[in-house]
C-alpha cells in the first residue's frame, strides 16, 4: 500500500490536487516497474535545504530538492526536501510556471528513486527526457 505525505518547514503548502498527484506518482513509478510504498515530501525554504545539504551531504550550495532513498527491490519509498524558494526561482530562470516547475521537481525526486541518475556524462540529458514524459502524463 503507497502512503505519499505533504508537508512543511517553515513555508506554506503549495496548493495542488493531492489525489492527482499522488496518482500520477503511482503511474510513473508503474511505467519504472517500481511500486510506491512510502514517500514524504517536505516543502521547505532555501536555508533549510542548505542546513540539509551540508549536514547530510556535505555540500555548501542551495538546490531545488535533496532525495533521500529508503527503496528496497521494487517498492520506492524516501523522504524528499523541496526548497520552493529554488523552485520559484527556477521557474523565472527558465521561463516556466511555477506550478510546472513544482510538478518537475516532485517528479524529478521519484525518478532518481526508479534508478535515474542524473550526474554522470549525458544522465542530465536523460532525466530531462524522463522528467518531460512524466510532465505530459499529468498535463
Amino acid at each position: 500500500m503507497s502512503v505519499i505525505n505533504f508537508t512543511t518547514q517553515k513555508v506554506e503548502k503549495p496548493i495542488f490536487d493531492e489525489t492527482k498527484i499522488c496518482a500520477w506518482i503511482e503511474k510513473v513509478a508503474s511505467s519504472f516497474g517500481k511500486r510506491v510504498g512510502t514517500l514524504t515530501y517536505i516543502f521547505c525554504n532555501d536555508e533549510r535545504i542548505l542546513e540539509v545539504n551540508r549536514e547530510f551531504l556535505r555540500h555548501d550550495y542551495y538546490t531545488d530538492i535533496i532525495t533521500f532513498d529508503y527503496s528496497n527491490r521494487r517498492r520506492i519509498s524516501g523522504d524528499m526536501f523541496i526548497s520552493l524558494d529554488t523552485v520559484r526561482s527556477n521557474a523565472k530562470l527558465f521561463c516556466r510556471e511555477y506550478e510546472e516547475e513544482l510538478m518537475r521537481v516532485i517528479i524529478h525526486g521519484v525518478l532518481h528513486l526508479c534508478g535515474v541518475n542524473d550526474k554522470g556524462e549525458g544522465e542530465r540529458e536523460i532525466m530531462e527526457r524522463h522528467e518531460n514524459e512524466s510532465l505530459a502524463l499529468l498535463f
